[in-house]
C-alpha cells in the first residue's frame, strides 16, 4: 500500500531545473523559488535530503573521444557546485543546510556520512548529497535511491520538466497518455523514462514509492510532500 502521509522524503532534482529558462548554468531567481518550497516542508517539521544533477553544466562525454569515467567525475563536480548554489539559497532564507558529498572536498562540505546525516535530519536541518555515488557509470537518480534507501526516506520526490509519466514523450505526441500510478514492475518492463533500471531496481528493493511531478510550479514541492494527488506515483502492485 502506498503511503501519500510523507515525513521524510528525498527531493530529486535535475541540474536543469537550477537553469530554469535559461537551460544553463544556475538561475539563482528559480533556486531561490524552489528553496523556498524546501524551507515550507522544514516549517511543516518534514525531514528533507535533497540531491541535485548537474546537467546544467556538465552532461556526458563532450566528443566520442573522452573516456567515460573522466566524464562522469566531471558531472560529479558539477553536482556539487549546484548543491552549493542550492544551501546558499536556503541558508539566505534561514534554513540550517548541510552538503555531504561522495567524494571528499573538506574545506568545501562534509564527507558523506550516513550516522551524520541522520542526525542532521533529527535536527531539522536539509542535507544536500552531491558527487552521486562517487563512482562513475552510475546517475545522480541511483544516488537519490541509494540515499533515500539510507536515511530511510518515506518517498523520492522526482521533480521532472514534465508533470508525471506517460507512455510517449508528451512534448512530441499529442497522444500521450500520462499514468496516475504505476508498478516497478510496469516502469521496467515497459522502459518507461522515470529513473533508470539501476535507479527503479534499487526503489523497488527497498519498497522507496516515487512521486514524479512536474517542476514548472515550484509549489509542486510541496503538494507532493503533503500527499496532494499530482504526478504519477511508482510503488507496489
Amino acid at each position: 500500500m502506498c503511503n501519500s502521509k510523507y515525513k521524510r522524503v528525498m527531493l530529486k532534482l535535475s541540474g536543469e531545473a537550477l537553469s530554469g529558462e535559461n537551460g544553463y548554468g544556475i538561475d539563482f531567481d528559480f533556486t531561490k523559488k524552489i528553496a523556498q518550497q524546501i524551507k515550507k516542508l522544514v516549517d511543516m517539521d518534514i525531514r528533507v535530503g535533497a540531491v541535485v544533477g548537474g546537467g546544467n553544466i556538465w552532461r556526458g562525454r563532450n566528443g566520442e573521444d573522452m573516456d567515460r569515467t573522466t566524464a562522469d567525475y566531471m558531472g560529479m563536480l558539477a553536482t556539487c557546485i549546484n548543491a552549493l548554489a542550492l544551501q546558499d539559497s536556503l541558508e539566505n532564507l534561514g534554513v540550517n543546510t548541510r552538503v555531504q558529498t561522495a567524494i571528499e572536498m573538506r574545506e568545501v562540505a562534509e564527507p558523506f556520512i550516513r550516522r551524520r546525516a541522520m542526525r542532521h535530519l533529527e535536527k531539522g536541518r536539509v542535507v544536500i548529497f552531491a558527487a552521486g555515488t562517487g563512482n562513475p557509470y552510475f546517475s545522480t537518480d541511483t544516488a537519490a535511491s541509494l540515499r533515500a534507501a539510507e536515511i530511510e526516506a518515506d518517498v523520492i520526490l522526482l521533480a521532472k520538466k514534465v508533470d508525471g509519466v506517460y507512455d510517449k514523450d508528451p512534448h512530441k505526441c499529442t497522444d500521450a497518455k500520462k499514468f496516475k500510478k504505476l508498478s516497478y514492475i510496469e516502469v521496467l518492463e515497459k522502459g518507461l523514462q522515470v529513473m533508470d533500471s539501476t535507479a527503479t531496481s534499487l526503489c523497488m528493493d527497498n519498497n522507496i514509492p516515487i512521486l514524479v511531478f512536474g517542476l514548472d510550479d515550484p509549489e509542486n514541492i510541496t503538494r507532493a510532500a503533503i500527499g496532494e494527488d499530482i504526478g504519477t506515483l511508482v510503488c507496489k502492485e
